[in-house]
């Protein structure tokens, strides 16, 4: 194993993620992160899945008379504002003899529990020294199938980076028998890079940062594998930041086998070992998004999408036969549920992006703001609108983002399809 280097100009540092991007949250927006409590209630005021909460404990009289009795297992203990899996405990089912099993097979009495309990009101596991803390007993996530192999005991997350309501870049984090089942890097869980526009695993590294290619002590690759609900996971990680107030944000999302995605906590200083396991910096990222206009979490999404996009992600996606197409080729735009405008495209391969006649893209009404991605400067210094494109060329349904050219409006045809667009087809002599 060897360690993850990366270009030194793309990196963000903890100074400069604190001075120009932490600073930005808001101290209501810090408050709420800081309390796990706080998240879950926002979180289901905007009806954003969370785990259900069992029980909320401040003091020790309602520990020694909370119903512990009547929990038959599936629950986790939790400190209201622990940090790093810090305090958590989770139960998968109690013994005949009214005793407990957490995940890692240890035994705890109704005694033990309280005490532990304790232990958390008397901030042991506060990430504020020295401040208390409620216990949070709340049912335990029902584990996604597909992460069944992959996780040791615990249960697997999602952290997904969010500046300015755009997915930016994330990770799955991997328990392991080190970190002991929880899903944190810093205590030995593996940290595993995602696609933001396919949900496709990359690269992979340990909690000491080395990267790996297996899951240890087996031939499990770790890239590849697709992430279920990966835009709904997006979605809900933009949506959760926002109504947070949070402008740059570490959102962490459990998969239930059953409901989906679940926010499980909220992080206004998110980590950076994000970065190792996508073998690429946050710095260009966050500065490419930092000032475009974004009117909602599915702007985002797009946008997220059609700017960070891995070519690794492409080398697993299911190899097609390439198909064979004109240099003049007939095309289906997609404008609806059925909406279709039929039209000519030219195969332009000096061209690098797709491009639309800016009079086409207004006939069509593809100039609405919520289509437009981003504007991108020309040779010339003019400021071209980049929009989302859906259509069809040559029986392939491509999303695409094509440029808005006022040029095009004087040619023939009225769509150029670019070289990124190509991939997959032949060019007929």
């Amino acid at each position: 194993m060897s360690f993850v280097k990366l270009n030194t100009r793309e990196v963000l540092g903890m100074n400069a993620r604190n001075r120009l991007y932490t600073s930005k949250n808001s101290k209501a927006a810090r408050q709420v992160a800081n309390s796990k409590f706080l998240t879950k209630q926002l979180m289901s005021e905007h009806e954003i899945a969370v785990a259900k909460i069992l029980g909320v404990l401040h003091n020790d009289d309602e520990v020694n008379n909370f119903a512990w009795e009547q929990l038959t297992g599936n629950f986790v203990l939790k400190p209201s504002n622990g940090s790093g899996g810090k305090g958590i405990v989770v139960f998968k089912k109690n013994t005949d003899s009214g005793q407990f099993r957490d995940t890692m097979g240890e035994i705890w009495t109704v005694n033990d529990i309280m005490n532990h309990c304790q232990d958390i009101l008397e901030g042991k596991y506060s990430s504020h020294p020295g401040v208390g803390a409620e216990v949070i007993v709340e049912e335990r996530v029902e584990i996604h199938p597909l992460f069944a192999k992959l996780a040791y005991k615990g249960t697997p997350d999602v952290r997904v980076i969010v500046y300015n309501s755009v997915p930016v870049m994330a990770m799955l984090r991997l328990p392991t028998r080190e970190s002991e089942g929880r899903a944190n890097l810093h205590q030995g869980a593996l940290g595993v890079g995602v696609d933001i526009s396919t949900g496709v695993t990359t690269y992979a590294i340990t909690g000491g940062g080395r990267q790996i290619t297996y899951l240890p002590d087996t031939k499990r690759k770790l890239a590849g594998i697709l992430i279920p609900f990966w835009q709904d996971i997006l979605l809900t990680a933009i949506r959760a930041a926002n109504v947070a107030g949070i402008t740059y944000a570490g959102v962490d999302i459990f998969i239930d086998k059953n409901r989906g995605p679940m926010v499980v906590e909220l992080n206004t200083s998110p980590g950076l070992s994000i970065q190792l396991a996508n073998h690429k910096g946050l710095k260009k990222r966050l500065e490419r998004v930092r000032d475009l206009p974004v009117l909602n979490a599915e702007h985002g999404l797009k946008i997220g999408q059609a700017l960070f996009r891995s070519s690794l992600a492409e080398k697993f996606v299911s190899p097609q036969e390439p198909t064979a197409i004109n240099v003049v080729e007939e095309c289906e735009l997609h404008l609806g549920k059925k909406q279709r405008y039929r039209t000519s495209c030219f195969v332009n391969t000096k061209r690098s992006r797709s491009c639309i006649s800016q009079s086409l893209a207004a006939e069509l009404g593809l100039l609405d703001p919520e289509d437009l991605l981003w504007y991108q400067k020309t040779d010339t210094g003019e400021k071209q609108p980049v929009i989302a494109v859906i259509m069809t060329v040559g029986g392939k349904k491509l999303r695409t983002n094509m440029l808005v050219s006022r040029q095009l409006d004087r040619s023939k045809h009225k769509i150029h399809l670019g070289r990124r667009d190509l991939k997959g087809f032949v060019i007929k002599g």
